[in-house]
């Protein structure tokens, strides 16, 4: 499996060096297959921009690395670029994920606009084409990651995602988040009057992805479709019944197109509103538990609440570093995914680690199945010290 794994990374790095070509076959020119199923009976492992606790985000070799580590759903988001591409991109600007600032060609581009009632200054997305944006290499966000695989992978495009999604060996799901809507619309223009979401839906349509949630269509190609915007999600309701998640930001930030509190849109009338048209949410986690001093304090009853409206909960992001980590969890990823699966209850986690994610739930269930399985035998001799500690 390493070996192909490197093979993998090789055969990338070579398609980059052509500007503006795939990096990856496109769906229609792969063949159907009779696969695996998607699990369906445990909280799904949502890989956040893919493995990227690994490989730089949001590129196809994240994506490929987390299918291979156990992945549910893959998960990106999706922007436009200046002639109305979408790419697989999470900032509005270049900066801090890419080599944009080794590209002395584009030193004019730099801009200032509003993002969210703010004013942002760097490069920008949307003024980029396509194949300028192909001609950049992606790098890690965070320092203290893995920085070898920096410049070695190109943005990849809305089309290329689902490619790797459909070309994996079992059913992966996607996870599509409508990324900053309102700018997008502002500076992207399609033709007849076409909108960002109209572009996004017409391709998950293209591809085959329709279907409620748990319909035969719908296991044969999952997918969520998620966004801060509400108006964006009940938009796109009229064109497909693909399931959605409404995501939830921090306690002191508004929608970015109704500009609602946190506070009116977890209150029990809105979500009763909204789950007309979404079937979860997807809060940011410490707004669910949040932490004093780095400890954690009382749970909210939004998970519950959640719940008793019919609605999922996938939080936002399970992270392994110290750094991420409460206290309360001693330095210990699994402690986390046991407190938020077991105790908290929700639906599904994204997780930038998505190995991680998997061992832990492979551990869980055979420890919960078979108490002579090796997963099961680790499971009571760590629960022997932890209880001795």
């Amino acid at each position: 499996m390493a070996s192909l794994w490197i093979a993998s990374l090789l055969l990338f790095s070579l398609f980059n060096l052509t500007v503006g070509r795939p990096i990856y076959p496109l769906p229609s020119k792969q063949d159907n297959k009779v696969k695996q199923p998607l699990q369906t009976s445990r909280p799904y492992n949502i890989a956040h921009r893919g493995s990227n606790g690994e490989i730089p985000e949001e590129t196809a070799a994240a994506y490929m690395r987390a299918i291979e580590e156990g992945a549910d759903f893959i998960e990106t988001d999706i922007l436009a670029s200046k002639d109305g591409s979408l790419i697989c991109f999470h900032d509005v600007i270049l900066d801090d994920t890419t080599d944009i600032a080794k590209h002395k060609e584009f030193a004019d581009r730099k801009r200032t606009y509003e993002v969210q009632g703010s004013n942002m200054t760097g490069y920008f997305v949307v003024d980029f084409t396509l194949d300028e944006l192909k001609s950049l290499r992606v790098k890690q966000r965070y320092p203290f990651r893995d920085q070898q695989y920096n410049g070695k992978f190109s943005i990849i495009t809305f089309e290329e995602f689902i490619a790797i999604a459909l070309d994996a060996n079992r059913i992966v799901g996607i996870y599509p988040e409508i990324k900053n809507p309102v700018f997008i619309n502002q500076h992207v223009k399609w033709p007849h009057g076409k909108k960002f979401e109209d572009k996004f839906v017409g391709l998950l349509l293209k591809y085959g992805y329709k279907g409620a949630y748990m319909s035969e269509d719908w296991l044969k190609q999952p997918v969520f479709i998620q966004s801060f915007a509400p108006t964006s999600l009940i938009y796109i309701s009229n064109m497909t019944d693909s399931p959605k998640i409404f995501l939830i930001d921090d306690f002191t930030m508004p929608t970015q197109d109704t500009n609602q509190s946190y506070w009116e849109i977890t209150s029990d009338s809105f979500l009763e509103y909204i789950r007309s048209y979404v079937v979860g949410i997807g809060p940011w986690k410490d707004t669910i538990v949040p932490p004093e001093n780095n400890h954690l304090t009382t749970p909210s009853d939004l998970v519950d609440r959640a719940h008793a409206h019919n609605l999922q909960v996938h939080p936002y992001t399970y992270r392994n570093e110290n750094s991420f980590l409460h206290f309360d969890f001693h330095q210990d990823p699994y402690s986390e995914y046991e407190y938020w699966l077991n105790k908290i209850g929700v639906d599904g986690l994204f997780t930038d680690f998505t190995g991680s994610l998997h061992k832990y739930q492979e551990w869980a269930a055979a420890s919960g199945t078979d108490e002579k399985s090796a997963y099961g035998l680790l499971h009571k001799i760590a629960l022997m010290i932890s209880s001795y500690d």
